[in-house]
């Protein structure tokens, strides 16, 4: 019977290097949805809060998700774990 492949550990410091990421990218995302509610009350004056409360969070989530699986995307492609997959499904190739 086939056994499975061992799952790699992530290393400390792609870990250090994800959460170094992910705060730089809160940041980046705060700025990115301030700048969508100045772009939504510059529209019209009397939007009511709700909606301002509604984007400003719908935005700034967005961008933070986005940001975070692409960055994991690029980590995991650096650290190997790819490599690993690639060769096994080879090998189980006739």
């Amino acid at each position: 019977m086939p056994r499975p492949d061992p799952v790699p550990s992530p290393r400390p410091s792609m870990i250090r290097r994800f959460a170094r990421i992910m705060r730089l990218m809160a940041l980046f995302s705060i700025v990115i949805a301030a700048l969508a509610v100045w772009l939504v009350i510059r529209g019209d004056s009397e939007i009511p809060i709700h909606m301002v409360i509604a984007t400003a969070l719908g935005v700034a989530f967005t961008v933070l998700l986005g940001t975070a699986l692409m960055t994991l995307v690029f980590l995991s492609s650096k650290s190997g774990h790819d490599d690993q997959v690639r060769r096994s499904d080879d090998e189980g190739q006739v």
